[in-house]
């Protein structure tokens, strides 16, 4: 007869307990994106690498409304293409997918260690909500210095942000018992945090006069965060 593993009666009736969960976006939040695409941009072309990422800006959200919804990695190709021909600068075919091969790259914002590390160490789990593909993501991963817990990705829900099926799909999974949102961009992440009712942290890093009133903290970096998470808790010493 084949053994059969045995639960004991008073385990086998517990509930799995709900966990405490930190959401942060990652680029712009936890990775200097801005640094990172300007980068690339001056290696393409020289002394353009500012007007290349605010071009590709004009066309992301475009891009990223596409049905079905492509790869991130194709946005970006697709962005870098549309970018350089507003801006009539010759990119050669192989180099279309430049902002791909050194996304995993991008530097860490230096605020970053310390803050999740103290985030975890007072209990709290945390996720990634990015509208990275699961290759590039996996890729960044390596280079964070904390472990996450759970990773949405826009290739697992279909969309990206500021639709709002993160965020759902992150409530359906985990069911968090308490869930606070951190993240850089007002457009994408704070805006459709407020309009869902989840209390988020928006790090401003850029100093944009977007609505404060629409996250429950305001920061200027991470440094900051344990301290306003635990206030936001109700856990303040």
């Amino acid at each position: 007869m084949d053994a059969v593993a045995w639960t004991p009666p008073f385990l086998a009736t517990l509930a799995p307990v709900p966990a405490r969960w930190l959401s942060f976006d990652c680029f712009g939040t936890l990775v200097d994106w801005r640094h990172g695409f300007t980068i690339t941009g001056e290696l393409l072309f020289p002394g353009r690498g500012d007007e290349v990422r605010d071009a590709y800006l004009d066309h992301e959200l475009e891009i990223e409304r596409g049905t079905p919804a492509p790869r991130y990695r194709e946005v970006l190709t697709e962005g870098l293409r549309r970018a350089a021909a507003d801006l009539s600068l010759p990119l050669h075919e192989d180099d279309a997918g430049a902002l791909a091969v050194t996304l995993p790259y991008w530097p860490v914002f230096p605020d970053v260690g310390g803050a999740l590390t103290a985030c975890r160490d007072d209990g709290w789990r945390l996720a990634l909500l990015t509208n990275c593909d699961r290759e590039l993501i996996a890729l960044t991963r390596r280079r964070l210095p904390v472990p996450f817990d759970a990773v949405v990705t826009a290739e697992d829900v279909g969309a990206y942000k500021p639709d709002p099926a993160h965020f759902h799909h992150f409530r359906d999974v985990y069911a968090p018992a308490r869930w606070i949102h951190v993240a850089q961009s007002h457009h994408h992440d704070i805006r459709p945090c407020a309009t869902l009712g989840i209390p988020s942290i928006w790090i401003n890093r850029l100093g944009e006069p977007h609505d404060p009133s629409l996250a429950a903290a305001i920061l200027a970096d991470l440094t900051g965060l344990p301290d306003a998470v635990r206030r936001l808790a109700g856990t303040s010493p």
